[in-house]
């Protein structure tokens, strides 16, 4: 929203996604376009990882724990290995150290696809490690629903339908 409301609604969280969506539609095309090129056991490596690392050992913490709480450590591991920025710099180290190759696209696959398909973003330390609305967002949800601007959006809008109809 803005760097004071850091908050999603249904429709800007939406078209995040179809951002996300058009750049891992890209990603694929590309990746399709240079098939016989891509050497598979470097995709798979770069698209597993991200999860080994990132995704599994905090999945496995969380299925274990009675409290359903894990070690700030887990949520870490995952933002750091579901990072764009980490993509960029993995992808980056291969081009420079081994060669550029159409197998790097795994990286812009897996984690366009993570945010565009699954809605998965970088997990914030205060929410479950697997997906669970917090009880303060559902709150929150249903403050900002009923709250004066939306209120005002709501009467706006019925104003102008009315002046459409007319």
């Amino acid at each position: 929203m803005d760097s004071h409301n850091r908050f999603e609604t249904r429709t800007t969280f939406a078209l995040a996604r179809l951002e996300w969506l058009v750049a891992l539609g890209v990603s694929v095309t590309l990746a399709l376009l240079h098939l016989p090129d891509i050497r598979w056991p470097v995709f798979v490596a770069f698209f597993l990882v991200i999860d080994v690392v990132g995704y599994l050992p905090g999945a496995i913490a969380f299925r274990r724990s009675a409290t359903r709480r894990i070690p700030r450590g887990y949520y870490v591991a995952y933002n750091t290995a579901h990072s764009l920025v980490t993509g960029a710099a993995m992808v980056g180290l291969w081009c420079l150290l081994v060669q550029p190759e159409w197998a790097l696209l795994a990286v812009p696959i897996h984690l366009l696809g993570d945010r565009a398909l699954f809605g998965n973003t970088l997990k914030p330390f205060g929410v479950a490690f697997e997906p669970a609305t917090h009880a303060a967002f559902a709150a929150f949800e249903r403050d900002y629903a009923g709250s004066p601007a939306a209120t005002a959006r709501e009467a706006g809008a019925e104003r102008v339908s009315g002046a459409l109809s007319a």
